[in-house]
Protein backbone atom coordinates (compact mmCIF):
# COMPACT_ATOMS: atom_id res chain seq x y z
CA UNK A 1 0.00 0.00 0.00
CA UNK A 2 2.89 2.54 1.18
CA UNK A 3 6.32 2.21 -0.12
CA UNK A 4 9.60 4.30 -0.05
CA UNK A 5 12.09 3.74 -2.75
CA UNK A 6 15.25 5.47 -2.26
CA UNK A 7 13.85 8.52 0.24
CA UNK A 8 17.15 10.89 0.40
CA UNK A 9 17.26 14.33 1.90
CA UNK A 10 19.63 16.45 3.17
CA UNK A 11 18.89 19.46 6.04
CA UNK A 12 22.83 20.97 6.91
CA UNK A 13 24.92 18.03 8.57
CA UNK A 14 22.12 15.55 8.48
CA UNK A 15 21.20 13.53 6.00
CA UNK A 16 18.33 10.71 5.57
CA UNK A 17 20.04 8.10 3.11
CA UNK A 18 18.23 5.66 0.67
CA UNK A 19 15.11 5.12 2.98
CA UNK A 20 13.40 1.72 1.93
CA UNK A 21 10.39 1.13 3.76
CA UNK A 22 6.84 -0.88 2.79
CA UNK A 23 3.47 -0.59 4.97
CA UNK A 24 0.97 -2.81 4.19
CA UNK A 25 -2.97 -1.89 4.42
CA UNK A 26 -3.74 -1.54 8.34
CA UNK A 27 -0.39 -2.18 9.27
CA UNK A 28 0.83 -0.16 12.61
CA UNK A 29 5.06 0.28 11.92
CA UNK A 30 6.86 1.59 14.36
CA UNK A 31 10.52 3.62 13.91
CA UNK A 32 12.91 4.11 16.92
CA UNK A 33 16.45 4.89 17.04
CA UNK A 34 18.18 6.85 19.40
CA UNK A 35 17.89 11.19 19.25
CA UNK A 36 18.51 12.46 16.45
CA UNK A 37 18.64 9.80 14.13
CA UNK A 38 16.40 11.23 11.64
CA UNK A 39 12.92 9.62 12.88
CA UNK A 40 10.92 13.08 13.05
CA UNK A 41 12.10 14.03 9.56
CA UNK A 42 11.15 10.99 7.82
CA UNK A 43 8.02 11.29 9.02
CA UNK A 44 7.88 15.26 7.60
CA UNK A 45 8.93 14.06 4.46
CA UNK A 46 6.63 11.43 3.84
CA UNK A 47 4.49 13.90 4.44
CA UNK A 48 5.12 16.28 1.99
CA UNK A 49 6.85 19.03 4.47
CA UNK A 50 9.88 18.70 2.37
CA UNK A 51 9.86 19.02 -0.95
CA UNK A 52 13.20 18.47 -1.89
CA UNK A 53 13.69 14.82 -1.13
CA UNK A 54 14.88 12.53 -3.76
CA UNK A 55 13.57 9.07 -4.25
CA UNK A 56 9.96 7.80 -4.50
CA UNK A 57 7.03 8.13 -1.90
CA UNK A 58 4.51 5.57 -3.34
CA UNK A 59 0.83 5.50 -1.51
CA UNK A 60 -1.68 3.27 -3.14
CA UNK A 61 0.36 3.01 -6.61
CA UNK A 62 0.68 6.84 -6.80
CA UNK A 63 3.96 8.42 -6.31
CA UNK A 64 3.53 11.91 -4.39
CA UNK A 65 6.17 13.31 -5.71
CA UNK A 66 5.59 17.40 -6.30
CA UNK A 67 2.21 16.96 -4.14
CA UNK A 68 1.42 19.14 -1.61
CA UNK A 69 0.67 18.10 1.86
CA UNK A 70 -2.96 18.70 1.56
CA UNK A 71 -2.86 16.61 -1.47
CA UNK A 72 -1.20 13.27 -0.11
CA UNK A 73 -4.19 11.75 2.11
CA UNK A 74 -2.09 11.74 5.16
CA UNK A 75 -2.36 12.74 8.71
CA UNK A 76 0.66 14.22 10.44
CA UNK A 77 0.81 14.46 14.47
CA UNK A 78 3.25 16.09 16.50
CA UNK A 79 4.54 15.16 20.15
CA UNK A 80 3.34 18.42 21.10
CA UNK A 81 0.14 18.29 19.22
CA UNK A 82 0.56 21.75 17.30
CA UNK A 83 -3.40 22.63 18.35
CA UNK A 84 -4.27 25.77 16.71
CA UNK A 85 -4.81 28.28 20.00
CA UNK A 86 -7.11 30.56 18.54
CA UNK A 87 -9.64 27.98 17.59
CA UNK A 88 -11.74 25.80 20.07
CA UNK A 89 -11.81 22.25 19.66
CA UNK A 90 -14.58 22.07 16.93
CA UNK A 91 -12.79 24.41 14.76
CA UNK A 92 -9.22 22.45 15.46
CA UNK A 93 -10.72 19.10 14.53
CA UNK A 94 -12.53 20.45 11.29
CA UNK A 95 -9.69 22.49 10.29
CA UNK A 96 -8.41 19.65 7.80
CA UNK A 97 -11.59 19.23 6.30
CA UNK A 98 -12.27 23.19 6.13
CA UNK A 99 -9.00 23.69 4.14
CA UNK A 100 -10.19 20.84 2.23
CA UNK A 101 -13.39 22.60 0.86
CA UNK A 102 -15.62 20.05 2.72
CA UNK A 103 -19.08 21.51 3.14
CA UNK A 104 -19.61 22.72 6.54
CA UNK A 105 -22.61 20.91 7.19
CA UNK A 106 -20.64 17.73 6.62
CA UNK A 107 -17.82 18.85 8.36
CA UNK A 108 -19.94 19.59 11.19
CA UNK A 109 -21.24 15.93 11.38
CA UNK A 110 -17.62 14.26 11.53
CA UNK A 111 -16.77 16.68 13.99
CA UNK A 112 -19.96 15.39 16.09
CA UNK A 113 -19.15 11.75 15.63
CA UNK A 114 -14.90 12.23 16.73
CA UNK A 115 -16.05 14.56 19.90
CA UNK A 116 -18.47 11.97 21.26
CA UNK A 117 -16.40 9.38 20.16
CA UNK A 118 -13.21 10.73 22.05
CA UNK A 119 -15.53 11.48 25.02
CA UNK A 120 -14.31 15.09 24.48
CA UNK A 121 -18.21 16.57 23.69
CA UNK A 122 -18.17 18.71 26.76
CA UNK A 123 -14.88 20.47 25.55
CA UNK A 124 -16.15 21.18 22.23
CA UNK A 125 -16.14 25.09 22.67
CA UNK A 126 -12.85 25.49 24.94
CA UNK A 127 -9.67 26.41 23.35
CA UNK A 128 -6.43 24.77 23.54
CA UNK A 129 -5.00 26.54 27.07
CA UNK A 130 -7.56 25.38 29.03
CA UNK A 131 -6.86 22.23 28.50
CA UNK A 132 -4.91 19.17 29.98
CA UNK A 133 -2.18 17.38 28.54
CA UNK A 134 -4.51 14.15 28.07
CA UNK A 135 -7.40 16.17 26.72
CA UNK A 136 -4.93 17.92 23.92
CA UNK A 137 -3.79 14.82 22.81
CA UNK A 138 -7.65 13.40 22.43
CA UNK A 139 -8.54 16.64 20.52
CA UNK A 140 -5.40 15.96 17.85
CA UNK A 141 -5.98 12.73 17.38
CA UNK A 142 -10.02 13.45 16.66
CA UNK A 143 -8.03 16.10 14.21
CA UNK A 144 -5.88 13.77 12.54
CA UNK A 145 -8.23 11.15 11.68
CA UNK A 146 -11.89 13.93 10.73
CA UNK A 147 -10.21 13.85 7.45
CA UNK A 148 -10.06 10.01 7.15
CA UNK A 149 -6.14 9.60 6.12
CA UNK A 150 -5.16 6.76 4.13
CA UNK A 151 -1.59 6.64 6.20
CA UNK A 152 -1.69 8.00 9.62
CA UNK A 153 2.01 9.43 10.74
CA UNK A 154 2.10 10.24 14.75
CA UNK A 155 5.17 11.25 16.25
CA UNK A 156 5.61 10.11 19.82
CA UNK A 157 2.15 11.01 20.49
CA UNK A 158 2.01 9.54 24.13
CA UNK A 159 5.37 11.68 25.12
CA UNK A 160 3.61 14.50 26.75
CA UNK A 161 1.05 12.30 28.86
CA UNK A 162 1.13 11.46 32.63
CA UNK A 163 2.18 7.76 32.97
CA UNK A 164 -0.54 6.78 34.86
CA UNK A 165 -2.89 7.42 31.33
CA UNK A 166 -0.43 6.27 28.60
CA UNK A 167 -1.44 2.28 29.46
CA UNK A 168 -5.10 4.16 28.77
CA UNK A 169 -4.19 5.74 25.28
CA UNK A 170 -2.07 3.15 24.22
CA UNK A 171 -5.34 0.83 24.52
CA UNK A 172 -7.48 3.21 22.78
CA UNK A 173 -5.23 3.81 19.96
CA UNK A 174 -5.12 0.01 19.64
CA UNK A 175 -8.77 -0.10 19.41
CA UNK A 176 -9.24 2.86 16.95
CA UNK A 177 -7.05 1.59 15.16
CA UNK A 178 -8.91 -1.85 14.55
CA UNK A 179 -12.53 -0.27 14.36
CA UNK A 180 -10.98 2.35 11.38
CA UNK A 181 -8.47 -0.14 9.59
CA UNK A 182 -6.28 2.46 10.08
CA UNK A 183 -2.39 2.37 8.28
CA UNK A 184 -0.25 4.21 11.25
CA UNK A 185 3.61 4.97 10.90
CA UNK A 186 4.72 6.03 14.35
CA UNK A 187 8.00 6.71 16.22
CA UNK A 188 8.25 6.23 19.70
CA UNK A 189 11.52 6.02 22.33
CA UNK A 190 9.02 3.72 24.40
CA UNK A 191 9.50 0.26 24.33
CA UNK A 192 6.06 -0.16 25.99
CA UNK A 193 4.29 1.28 23.04
CA UNK A 194 6.29 -0.72 20.64
CA UNK A 195 5.35 -4.27 22.19
CA UNK A 196 1.51 -3.44 23.01
CA UNK A 197 0.71 -1.67 19.41
CA UNK A 198 3.55 -2.94 16.71
CA UNK A 199 3.30 -5.16 14.03
CA UNK A 200 6.72 -4.79 12.88
CA UNK A 201 9.48 -2.07 14.04
CA UNK A 202 12.44 -0.18 11.55
CA UNK A 203 15.32 0.70 13.54
CA UNK A 204 16.56 4.32 12.26
CA UNK A 205 20.29 5.02 13.30
CA UNK A 206 21.98 8.17 11.79
CA UNK A 207 19.43 8.91 8.84
CA UNK A 208 19.54 5.20 7.83
CA UNK A 209 17.00 2.50 8.52
CA UNK A 210 19.03 -0.51 9.79
CA UNK A 211 16.79 -3.31 10.56
CA UNK A 212 13.17 -4.04 9.76
CA UNK A 213 11.32 -6.76 11.76
CA UNK A 214 9.01 -7.79 14.32
CA UNK A 215 9.62 -6.87 17.71
CA UNK A 216 11.33 -10.31 18.75
CA UNK A 217 13.40 -10.06 15.66
CA UNK A 218 14.43 -6.73 16.23
CA UNK A 219 15.13 -6.96 19.92
CA UNK A 220 16.14 -10.27 20.20
CA UNK A 221 18.48 -10.70 17.05
CA UNK A 222 19.63 -7.25 16.23
CA UNK A 223 21.11 -7.41 12.59
CA UNK A 224 24.35 -5.28 13.34
CA UNK A 225 26.22 -3.89 16.09
CA UNK A 226 24.74 -0.30 16.22
CA UNK A 227 20.63 -2.03 16.09
CA UNK A 228 22.45 -4.04 19.38
CA UNK A 229 23.57 -1.31 21.03
CA UNK A 230 20.15 0.77 20.52
CA UNK A 231 18.22 -2.27 21.61
CA UNK A 232 19.74 -2.50 25.08
CA UNK A 233 22.62 -5.46 24.32
CA UNK A 234 25.05 -4.71 27.29
CA UNK A 235 27.82 -7.32 26.23
CA UNK A 236 28.78 -7.05 22.33
CA UNK A 237 31.90 -9.17 21.95
CA UNK A 238 34.17 -9.59 18.77
CA UNK A 239 35.93 -12.34 18.07
CA UNK A 240 37.38 -15.31 15.87
CA UNK A 241 35.76 -19.02 15.24
CA UNK A 242 38.26 -21.35 16.49
CA UNK A 243 37.76 -25.10 16.85
CA UNK A 244 39.19 -28.11 19.01
CA UNK A 245 37.94 -30.92 19.97
CA UNK A 246 35.13 -31.02 17.60
CA UNK A 247 33.81 -27.55 19.42
CA UNK A 248 33.44 -24.77 17.41
CA UNK A 249 33.86 -21.11 19.92
CA UNK A 250 34.48 -17.63 19.53
CA UNK A 251 37.65 -16.50 20.92
CA UNK A 252 37.50 -13.08 22.45
CA UNK A 253 40.20 -11.25 23.58
CA UNK A 254 41.00 -12.20 27.15
CA UNK A 255 40.99 -15.84 26.53
CA UNK A 256 36.61 -15.93 26.95
CA UNK A 257 35.45 -18.60 24.87
CA UNK A 258 31.74 -18.79 23.96
CA UNK A 259 30.41 -21.69 21.94
CA UNK A 260 28.67 -21.24 18.85
CA UNK A 261 27.18 -23.27 16.47
CA UNK A 262 28.57 -26.11 13.52
CA UNK A 263 29.08 -24.94 10.69
CA UNK A 264 30.97 -21.70 10.99
CA UNK A 265 34.38 -21.74 9.29
CA UNK A 266 37.33 -21.15 11.42
CA UNK A 267 39.17 -17.76 11.17
CA UNK A 268 35.65 -16.23 10.69
CA UNK A 269 35.44 -12.87 12.73
CA UNK A 270 32.07 -12.82 14.62
CA UNK A 271 30.31 -10.64 17.14
CA UNK A 272 28.48 -11.88 20.30
CA UNK A 273 25.85 -10.29 21.59
CA UNK A 274 25.01 -11.88 25.44
CA UNK A 275 22.30 -9.27 27.71
CA UNK A 276 23.62 -8.63 31.18
CA UNK A 277 20.28 -10.06 32.41
CA UNK A 278 21.89 -13.44 30.95
CA UNK A 279 25.20 -13.80 32.61
CA UNK A 280 25.50 -15.73 35.76
CA UNK A 281 28.07 -15.24 38.02
CA UNK A 282 29.34 -18.03 40.80
CA UNK A 283 31.69 -17.34 43.47
CA UNK A 284 35.51 -18.66 42.85
CA UNK A 285 35.69 -22.11 43.58
CA UNK A 286 32.24 -22.78 42.90
CA UNK A 287 31.20 -25.48 39.96
CA UNK A 288 28.19 -23.33 40.11
CA UNK A 289 24.82 -23.91 37.71
CA UNK A 290 23.39 -21.87 35.13
CA UNK A 291 25.28 -22.07 32.22
CA UNK A 292 28.57 -22.73 30.51
CA UNK A 293 31.76 -21.20 32.20
CA UNK A 294 33.13 -18.72 29.57
CA UNK A 295 35.57 -17.19 31.93
CA UNK A 296 37.08 -15.77 35.37
CA UNK A 297 37.40 -12.99 36.36
CA UNK A 298 36.88 -9.93 39.16
CA UNK A 299 34.73 -7.73 39.98
CA UNK A 300 35.58 -4.41 39.27
CA UNK A 301 32.19 -2.52 39.72
CA UNK A 302 28.69 -1.77 40.55
CA UNK A 303 26.23 0.34 39.82
CA UNK A 304 22.56 0.70 41.34
CA UNK A 305 19.46 2.07 39.67
CA UNK A 306 15.60 2.15 40.32
CA UNK A 307 15.45 -1.47 39.20
CA UNK A 308 18.49 -3.14 39.82
CA UNK A 309 22.48 -3.83 40.01
CA UNK A 310 24.58 -4.07 37.02
CA UNK A 311 27.70 -5.78 38.57
CA UNK A 312 30.85 -5.39 35.43
CA UNK A 313 33.25 -7.81 36.01
CA UNK A 314 37.01 -7.69 34.69
CA UNK A 315 38.11 -10.96 32.73
CA UNK A 316 40.23 -9.14 30.58
CA UNK A 317 37.61 -7.70 29.11
CA UNK A 318 35.11 -6.18 30.67
CA UNK A 319 31.32 -8.39 30.93
CA UNK A 320 28.39 -7.02 32.63
CA UNK A 321 25.93 -8.85 34.45
CA UNK A 322 22.48 -7.76 36.06
CA UNK A 323 21.10 -8.62 39.14
CA UNK A 324 17.30 -7.47 40.83
CA UNK A 325 17.83 -5.67 44.26
CA UNK A 326 16.04 -8.70 46.27
CA UNK A 327 19.06 -11.37 44.00
CA UNK A 328 21.68 -8.63 44.53
CA UNK A 329 21.07 -9.07 48.30
CA UNK A 330 21.47 -12.55 48.40
CA UNK A 331 24.60 -13.00 46.50
CA UNK A 332 26.71 -9.59 48.13
CA UNK A 333 29.04 -9.31 45.19
CA UNK A 334 31.26 -7.21 46.73
CA UNK A 335 34.63 -5.09 44.62
CA UNK A 336 37.29 -6.94 44.13
CA UNK A 337 35.72 -10.76 45.05
CA UNK A 338 36.89 -13.51 42.54
CA UNK A 339 34.15 -14.91 40.43
CA UNK A 340 32.92 -17.34 37.43
CA UNK A 341 31.23 -16.23 34.30
CA UNK A 342 28.47 -18.42 33.34
CA UNK A 343 26.52 -17.72 30.12
CA UNK A 344 23.18 -20.20 29.70
CA UNK A 345 22.33 -22.11 26.47
CA UNK A 346 20.18 -20.11 23.78
CA UNK A 347 21.69 -16.59 25.77
CA UNK A 348 23.63 -15.45 22.80
CA UNK A 349 23.02 -14.09 19.60
CA UNK A 350 26.09 -13.94 17.10
CA UNK A 351 26.39 -12.42 13.58
CA UNK A 352 29.49 -11.78 11.18
CA UNK A 353 31.04 -8.84 11.68
CA UNK A 354 32.30 -8.72 8.02
CA UNK A 355 28.79 -8.66 7.06
CA UNK A 356 26.41 -8.04 9.99
CA UNK A 357 22.77 -7.88 7.80
CA UNK A 358 23.63 -10.81 4.83
CA UNK A 359 24.72 -13.16 7.76
CA UNK A 360 23.20 -13.06 10.69
CA UNK A 361 23.27 -16.16 12.61
CA UNK A 362 20.74 -16.61 15.99
CA UNK A 363 21.83 -18.84 18.84
CA UNK A 364 19.27 -17.44 21.25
Amino acid sequence: MIRLEGVSLTRGTFSLEGIDLSLSRGEHLFVIGPSGSGKTLLLETIAGIHGDASGKILIMGRDMSGLLPEERGLSLMYQDYSLFPHLTVAENIGFGLTIRGVPGNETATIVDNLVARFGITPLRDRYPASLSGGEKQRVALARALATSPVLLLLDEPFAAIDPMLKSQFIDELGRIRRERDLTILQVSHSREEVYALADRVAVMIDGRVRQVGTCDEVFRSPASREVAIFTGYENILEGVVTSDDRRIHLLVAGGIRIGIPQGTPPGTRMVACIRAADVVLTPEGSHGTGGLRIADGVVASTRNDEHGVSVTVDCGVPIISWFSHREMEQHQWRLGQEVGVLLPSQSVHLFDSDHPEEHLISHS
